[in-house]
């Protein structure tokens, strides 16, 4: 491997720290009329009357637009395949509001000025109705969110809006309940674990526009440009074909920017006035009305006998989906789907619940997606178990963790396979991450439990973690490569970079098949005019789904090459050879890539070599992950600090070591964030009270530390160069890793998400 499993800089590194526009409010056009929504006061209220008649006469106003004036299409808005997991219970604009934030109306105006005042100006009459606000009481309460007639499912995912449910589902593998009758300990526990904000630099932002065609075009901050682009042509009943949706520079994503946000409003505006419009969220408005991670409680009951063999996993989930329930099903899944398999040595296994409606703000993709959530509470449980059994908990997952060669029944039955057969897992180097993780921190050197000085304590934890690489049968990448003259690729992706580096490592891994520089690849991604279909950046996907396609694509261009380069040489193909540079025949006649590519347009055979390929995922081999934490905790205030944490990540091979760690870093950061300080709070009335950088705090600098990150020798089979993903596995242990140091120095077990001092404290107390 010459380019690839190298640290290269990334290809747009220098333009963007030089500050060269790139985004979508720097690319904007110039002339494009400012849009700003409305936005309910109420968690839970029906619009009886909207005069908009005032806003319309103030100077700068041009349009305002309510929901008589949009059509009436159910959608989701959830940027996932199609048919669509989510149900369709959402319109463009709708006589209800079903949270604080929700979308009234939309300004169309001059200036940012016109259209403040033009929304000051709309008056509303409300109907104000009872919220469900507790996610514990939503099903079956009296008020109900969705009872509209045209909200449905596409296929049966357990929907029953009169009830407020979104989905349910149910699995098992085995009787667990005589299991755990018969079973020498049985631990139940239960877990909660708190909505999390994405807090991405960048805003959503979106501009719109019509070309000359009367085509309307979508720049936009997005993840998903290709399921944009459908759900838009539905919900404003436009043909496909008459909709473009490019993808700038994006400042980060994280899963809050895989769903439709602002786009549609913009396009509102566009289409009725026929001028250019944009909209960039506020702060506020990032924060109340797009999506954060899905709140959830989770049972969790371990059957084991003495030795430490796990003999039984049920678990049970409620997740609270907020006022719509983009992601309801999927997220909900992933919590059982990444995380039962980790122990597959069990004799049964269950897992099973429902996510319900709330008036609250819409939960959705996020990094780790359910993973860590489920990984939080199986994880943590396991270590209580081993307390239990007066097991080292790294002992207790050695006896039972999954293994290279080996499979897991819930592979086949929740999606992790093909046609219900169960994938083998490949590669899996996870003794080896658990192994290194407890030597990078001293484990076998250090107590559990150290006192440092008179009321202070420190205190080690651990966990592991697996996730996925794409969705198998469901994600799809396809590549296009074009030789140009003097030899230099352009290379059309539909994959969607959000900073994460992947025009950067497909364009190596496209350089190392050819055997060129990776500067000789030029790379255009996710404009869906312009580069071939990608079903978008989440799932952990890129890596390995998009990354497969380049290569098939890459390794089919190489053929061309060596095909025409064999003709010019008077050759068969057999007989020469191609390095990247020179074509050469046996006979030691030879020519350049540059001077082949040249002739091809300008003096001999004439031709464009150009080749398009796909390819569809039909497992999603696992990366693994072994996290371990250390705090300091003093025991007099609960106040406590992460003073180390180590990570060891079988990813396969690493296409770029260095953005491959920075991905691992990027993804701890959140999950110690979710672990210690994030937390989405309302107040009584469904007022989000943590809508800004003031009140809703993230990790800063001063409260990480140094992280070691560290990755397994691995190659997986079916990956591209042996890669698997790498974009979530990061974020999934250090909640369960934290609360156990938390335990190990304290005595205490917090099972409610965040880990505060108060929390701490108050169980500090009651400990006899």
């Amino acid at each position: 491997m010459k380019e690839v499993n190298k640290s290269i800089p990334k290809i747009d590194g220098m333009g963007l720290v030089t500050g060269k526009p790139a985004f979508t409010d720097d690319l904007a056009p110039a002339d494009a009329l400012v849009v700003k929504i409305l936005r309910s006061p109420h968690a839970f209220a029906r619009i009886k009357s909207i005069r908009t008649d005032g806003a319309l006469e103030l100077p700068g106003v041009v349009c305002v637009l309510t929901w008589r004036d949009v059509p009436r299409v159910v959608i989701t808005r959830a940027g996932q395949g199609y048919p669509e997991p989510s149900p369709r219970d959402r319109f463009t604009l709708d006589e209800f509001v079903r949270h604080v934030g929700d979308d009234v109306a939309v300004v169309g105006a001059e200036s940012e000025e016109a259209a403040a005042a033009a929304i000051r100006a709309i008056d509303v009459d409300y109907e104000v109705l009872d919220p469900v606000l507790d996610f514990e009481a939503a099903e079956g309460h009296p008020s109900v969110l969705h009872p509209e007639t045209e909200a449905r499912e596409m296929f049966p995912i357990g929907f029953d809006p009169n009830r407020n449910i979104a989905s349910a589902y149910e699995m098992h593998v085995g009787d667990v309940d005589a299991v755990v009758d018969q079973a020498d300990i049985v631990l139940k526990r239960r877990f909660y674990t708190q909505a999390q904000a994405h807090v991405a630099l960048e805003p959503h932002s979106v501009a719109t526009w019509l070309d000359l065609n009367d085509r309307l075009n979508v720049l936009t901050s997005t993840q998903t440009p290709f399921h944009v682009r459908r759900i838009m042509a539905d919900a404003l009943e436009r043909p496909l074909h008459g909709i473009r949706v490019i993808k700038p520079r994006v400042g980060g994503g994280f899963g809050g920017k895989q769903q439709v946000t602002g786009e549609l409003f913009a396009a509102l505006v566009t289409l009725r006035t026929g001028r250019p419009a944009k909209l960039v969220y506020t702060r506020q408005e990032v924060f109340t009305s797009t999506c954060c991670r899905h709140a959830m409680r989770l049972d969790v009951t371990l059957a084991a006998e003495r030795n430490g063999r796990l003999q039984a996993i049920d678990m049970r989930i409620l997740s609270d989906t907020g006022a719509y329930g983009e992601h309801a099903l999927t997220t909900f899944m992933v919590a059982g789907a990444k995380t039962l398999p980790l122990y597959n040595r069990v004799d049964a296994v269950r897992f099973g619940g429902k996510t319900v409606y709330t008036n609250l703000p819409t939960a959705g993709a996020y990094r780790g997606y359910g993973a860590i959530q489920g990984n939080f509470a199986l994880e943590s449980t396991l270590n209580e178990l081993a307390i239990e059994l007066s097991l080292d908990p790294a002992e207790l997952r050695r006896i039972n963790m999954i293994r290279e060669g080996e499979t897991s029944p819930v592979f086949a039955i929740m999606g992790e396979g093909t046609e219900g057969v169960a994938m083998n897992v490949g590669s899996c180097k996870l003794d080896y991450c658990l192994d290194r993780a407890l030597e990078m921190i001293g484990w076998q050197n250090k107590a559990r439990r150290r006192v440092v000085d008179s009321g202070r304590v420190r205190g080690l934890g651990l966990a592991v973690a697996m996730q996925g690489s794409g969705v198998p049968t469901i994600d799809m990448a396809a590549a296009t490569l074009k030789l140009n003259d003097q030899g230099s690729f352009n290379l059309l992706v539909g994959a969607t970079d959000l900073g994460t580096g992947s025009d950067t490592i497909l364009a190596q891994m496209v350089a190392d098949v050819l055997g060129v520089s990776t500067e000789q690849i030029i790379v255009t991604s996710s404009d869906t005019d312009q580069t071939p279909f990608d079903t978008g950046a989440y799932a952990s996907s890129t890596t390995y789904v998009s990354g497969n396609a380049v290569v098939k694509t890459a390794r089919a261009m190489r053929e061309l090459i060596v095909g025409v380069g064999a003709e010019r040489l008077a050759s068969s193909a057999d007989d020469v050879e191609f390095d990247g540079r020179t074509i050469r025949s046996r006979t030691g006649e030879s020519i350049s890539l540059s001077d082949l590519s040249t002739e091809l347009f300008y003096s001999r055979n004439q031709q464009q070599l150009a080749v398009t390929e796909s390819y569809l995922c039909q497992q999603s081999p696992p990366p693994y992950m072994a996290g371990l934490a250390e705090v300091e905790v003093d025991l007099q205030t609960g106040e406590f600090t992460l003073e180390d944490f180590v990570a060891v990540v079988d990813c396969g091979t690493t296409i770029n070591p260095n953005l491959a760690r920075v991905q691992v870093e990027g993804g701890l950061v959140q999950g110690i964030g979710m672990a210690m300080f994030e937390d989405v709070r309302v107040s009584p009335q469904g007022r989000l009270r943590t809508a800004d950088l003031i009140n809703y705090r993230i990790p800063s600098r001063m409260d990480i530390p140094d992280l070691r990150v560290e990755f397994a020798e691995s190659s997986e089979p079916t990956g591209p160069f042996g890669a698997k993903s790498v974009g979530e596995i990061g974020i999934d242990t250090p909640p369960a890793a934290i609360a156990s140091a938390v335990h190990a120095a304290t005595g205490v077990w917090v099972r409610d998400l965040p880990i505060t001092p108060e929390k701490i404290l108050r169980a500090l107390m009651v400990v006899p």
